[in-house]
């Protein structure tokens, strides 16, 4: 029987009820000596992360939701015992008050580049920052955004806070599920799909990095702005026009419903050829299923079902 190798990390933790632990988090290694106790978690879809991993008793708030979305009855359930610290982006001050260890967040999802929250600011404090890896890319070379990337970030929340096997668990599901799914799906060539988060003026949508284009490519289409090297960013209309999408995705969230974005499309001249407007060709995922988060899976189904229902 060969004998175990034990790493300088498990020596000095011995006795300890977890053995120090280093993830990758963008271009950073993050080492954790113990596990998260006061954690705070940004945004509806990394709160729904850490929720899933049933670590909402290792979290002192969340912040960054109801200045943008509704919290549904499984998700108000949830949080119920939690306090929302900023109903947008966090200050600095009010992580460093709620005297929070971990801070859960991404870059524009709680984050900015060159902001007054990075892992940078927050490190002096005691704060270690794991950063959403599709978010990566506003600082890191990255490949096209893909299914992976979430599922990456359970594992890494599971390393992290010591629940390993539960995150393994359910990413081993979540896979099951949606090579089930796939398996039995019969599509055609790829759909022209566009997405439209919002805006008037110029549309904000999801480019190579953002995660609608890996779950539009699981439900047999392909972004028509994949070639996009943004994640989430701003285009023109007269792109759109160019790329002429058969189905429009509605991010739905915020004061302008997904009912009002589809009318402004259905109602303005300039969009009348497009072949989506012309078969009315609509379907609205919500923010919480649009972005990296448990619910993605749910989210390519829905997709599926719009894309291939005819």
């Amino acid at each position: 029987m060969k004998t175990p190798t034990l790493t300088l990390a498990m020596v000095l933790c011995a006795g300890t009820a977890m053995a120090q632990t280093t993830v990758q988090s963008c271009d950073r290694e993050v080492t954790f000596d113990a596990p998260p106790e006061r954690a705070i978690s940004n945004d509806v879809n990394l709160t729904e992360m850490m929720l899933v991993l049933g670590l909402a008793d290792r979290m002192v708030g969340y912040t960054g939701i109801s200045g943008w979305n509704k919290l549904d009855a499984e998700m108000t359930a949830g949080v119920a015992a939690l306090p929302e610290l900023s109903a947008q982006y966090p200050s600095r001050e009010v992580l460093v008050g709620a005297d929070a260890d971990f801070f859960f967040a991404g870059w524009n999802y709680g984050m900015k580049v060159g902001g007054e929250v990075t892992p940078e600011t927050l490190e002096p404090f005691g704060m270690q920052v794991y950063e959403l890896s599709e978010s990566c890319s506003h600082i890191m070379a990255m490949e096209k955004a893909s299914i992976d990337l979430m599922y990456n970030d359970l594992l890494n929340l599971g390393r992290i806070f010591d629940v390993e096997a539960k995150a393994e668990a359910l990413v081993e599901g979540y896979r099951a599920e949606l090579a089930a799914f796939t398996a039995d799906l019969d599509i055609g060539d790829p759909l022209r799909v566009f997405v439209y988060d919002s805006g008037e003026d110029a549309p904000f949508t999801a480019g190579r990095y953002a995660m609608p284009t890996a779950l539009i490519e699981a439900a047999g289409g392909q972004n028509v702005f994949d070639d996009f090297e943004k994640s989430w960013a701003t285009v023109t209309w007269e792109e759109v026009v160019e790329r002429n999408p058969e189905v429009i995705v509605i991010v739905n969230y915020g004061e302008v419903t997904a009912a009002q974005k589809r009318d402004f499309m259905i109602s303005n001249p300039a969009f009348a050829d497009l072949d989506a407007v012309k078969n009315d060709r609509f379907v609205t995922l919500e923010y919480v299923e649009a972005t990296p988060g448990p619910r993605n899976i749910g989210a390519v189904q829905t997709l599926a079902g719009a894309f291939w229902s005819e």
